[in-house]
C-alpha cells in the first residue's frame, strides 16, 4: 500500500538517499535540494509540504507541494493555487505503479485544501519528458499554453 508521510529527522536521510535513473536526473531535483528549497519558500512567506512516499514499510519517492507561489517568473495560476513542485520515485521502484498511486494521494491531500483555498493544481516538466506528461494528462492535467522556466505549465481544476 502506498502512503504518504511527513518527512521527519526519523527518515530524511532515507528520503535525501533516493535518487531517479542518470537520464532522469534532468528532469528533477534531488529530494535534498527540494527540502532546501521548501526551507527557503518557507522562510520567504511560503507554504510547502514535504511528503516521503512509502510502499508498505520501504520509503520510495518524494514530493513537495506549494501553496501560492507569487514570486519571479512564476506562471499566471501560480498565486492562490498549489504546485506540485516535485514527484520523483526512486530508479529501484519505478515502473510498479507507485507513482500513479502517488499522484492520487497528493491530489485528494490537495483537495483538502489543506494552506488555503485554490481553483487549480499545476504542474511543470520538461519538454521531453514524455513519462511525465503521460502521467499528468491521465489525472486531467492540460497545457494552459504558458510556458515558465523553460518548461510548459500544465493545470487542473479542482
Amino acid at each position: 500500500m502506498v502512503t504518504l508521510r511527513p518527512v521527519t529527522l526519523e527518515n530524511r536521510r532515507e528520503i535525501f538517499r533516493l535518487d531517479v535513473t542518470e537520464e532522469q536526473h534532468r528532469f528533477v531535483a534531488s529530494n535534498l535540494s527540494s527540502a532546501a528549497t521548501a526551507w527557503v519558500l518557507i522562510s520567504n512567506g511560503g507554504h510547502p509540504a514535504t511528503f516521503a512516499i512509502y510502499a508498505d514499510e520501504t520509503p520510495v519517492g518524494f514530493a513537495l507541494i506549494v501553496y501560492g507561489i507569487n514570486s519571479y517568473e512564476m506562471p499566471s495560476v501560480g498565486e492562490g493555487n498549489y504546485n506540485i513542485l516535485r514527484l520523483m520515485i526512486d530508479r529501484r521502484y519505478q515502473g510498479r505503479g507507485y507513482g500513479r498511486e502517488a499522484m492520487r494521494l497528493i491530489l485528494d491531500y490537495i483537495r483538502t485544501f489543506p494552506m488555503g483555498p485554490a481553483e487549480l493544481v499545476w504542474i511543470q516538466y520538461t519538454f521531453d519528458n514524455h513519462a511525465a506528461r503521460k502521467l499528468y494528462e491521465s489525472f486531467g492535467f492540460r497545457e494552459n499554453g504558458e510556458v515558465a522556466h523553460g518548461m510548459p505549465v500544465a493545470v487542473l481544476r479542482l
